[in-house]
């Protein structure tokens, strides 16, 4: 059962045990304390009850409440299961799982599972239920509550032209721009024209997804470069686009005063024919690979989102910042305003 656990928890804890084992060549006391903890947390458990096989008797026994139990987790399971699905139709470029859809059956989902929890909805080995418990009840309240809640993000965000993201959402579904029934707005067809990249991102922001492309642009306007190391899997990324790029005093700096270059690390587009590094002959296959070995060779950094200002001669203005988990639009307005001061001197 533990050697279970860690396989399938593997697509989680790999990136924490990698950089663990990275860190170890000149830190040992650090990775030692990640791997210890790692190790205890599956196997204490275990451990234990083979040490203590009489405390086994005091774990609950089986019965109607575990079906119910192993109901609800499965419903919340298909959830997340069309969170990583997504995943993979934007990196891969299917364009089936795009916002409404995700959206609407993660409210059908929660829906019904609101209504089993209620006892509309029984299934083969459910017990007949007698009696609503104070417990079930709260619960299913609480899913029925954020059905509604889901149901609130199909509203339509004036400013930015797009459905209103859900803070909670934020790196669970699509972004809002990935969608069916709102085309994103127009860009200038003459830039279109002369850089292909050129394309509307998040929140209606137009900006280029080629490194060069916005390079050229950027001189021709003589504006900073501001770019965005993200990737399509990326929790954080969606997070900061959602809270913080939405705000019209962050907006307007990315649309009027820089040129927003968007690298997506994980976009699985192929190249005709595999590319060599400049760094220990990394094989570049697709896009992805591309931009990650661009952020690693010359940012020495490999998490996403990574945000570098630049000037006209890639002299790089600010330390590049990655995710803040308490910043708020205050502090990242300051950060690009002190950028683009250093860059109008």
């Amino acid at each position: 059962m533990a050697f279970t656990l860690a396989l399938v928890s593997f697509s989680c804890t790999g990136p924490l045990i990698g950089s663990a084992i990275v860190s170890a060549a000149s830190n040992a006391i650090g990775p030692a304390a990640v791997m210890l903890g790692f190790g205890a947390g599956l196997a204490l458990p275990f451990g234990l009850f083979a040490a203590f096989p009489s405390w086994l008797n005091s774990l609950p026994q089986s019965g109607g409440w575990m079906t119910s139990v192993k109901v609800v987790l499965g419903f919340l399971e298909l959830a997340l299961a069309l969170k990583f699905l997504s995943v993979a139709d934007m990196t891969s470029h299917w364009g089936f799982l795009r916002y409404e859809l995700f959206m609407g059956l993660w409210v059908i989902i929660f829906f019904l599972t609101a209504l089993y929890l209620f006892g509309f909805i029984r299934f083969p080995h459910d017990s007949k239920l007698k009696k609503l418990s104070v417990g079930r009840g709260l619960l299913g309240g609480a899913f029925a509550l954020f059905t509604l809640y889901l149901a609130s993000g199909f509203m339509i965000n004036e400013k930015t032209g797009n459905y209103k993201a859900l803070s909670l959402m934020s790196g669970l579904a699509p972004p809002a721009h990935y969608n069916f029934f709102i085309p994103p707005k127009e860009v200038d067809a003459t830039i279109k024209a002369k850089y292909p990249s050129y394309t509307m991102c998040a929140n209606n922001i137009p900006c280029f997804k080629d490194y060069y492309e916005g390079k050229s642009y950027a001189k021709e306007v003589n504006k900073m470069m501001f770019l965005d190391f993200t990737g399509h899997g990326c929790v954080n990324c969606r997070k900061v686009e959602e809270h913080i790029w939405v705000r019209d005093e962050i907006r307007d700096k990315l649309i009027n005063e820089c040129v927003l270059i968007s690298l997506y690390v994980d976009d699985d587009k192929k190249y005709p024919e595999t590319k060599l590094s400049v760094r220990d002959d990394y094989k570049i296959r697709n896009v992805g690979n591309k931009w990650t070995d661009f952020q690693i060779s010359n940012f020495k950094q490999n998490t996403q989102p990574l945000y570098v200002m630049m000037t006209l001669d890639e002299e790089v203005i600010a330390k590049p910042r990655g995710y803040r988990p308490n910043e708020g639009v205050k502090e990242y307005e300051e950060y690009m305003q002190c950028g683009l001061n250093k860059f109008a001197e």
